[in-house]
């Protein structure tokens, strides 16, 4: 089980990429942490989600 945003799922052996995409995120407009640790976008297609990771995801949204 991997926790995402407080939420346990059945998701790990998918890629953080993976998921991003497969749940309607936009990659261009989040953030995602990683067991406490900011993950670089240009390593969100190699990152194999595991069980017992911990995953916090904050997506952007503009305004005026």
């Amino acid at each position: 089980m991997v926790k995402i945003n407080g939420e346990e799922l059945n998701i790990k052996n998918r890629t953080v990429s993976q998921f991003l995409l497969e749940s309607g995120y936009d990659v261009k407009r989040v953030a995602v942490e990683l067991n406490g640790e900011i993950l670089p976008k240009t390593q969100y297609e190699s990152t194999v989600l595991q069980d017992g990771d911990s995953v916090e995801i904050v997506s952007f949204v503009g305004g005026g």
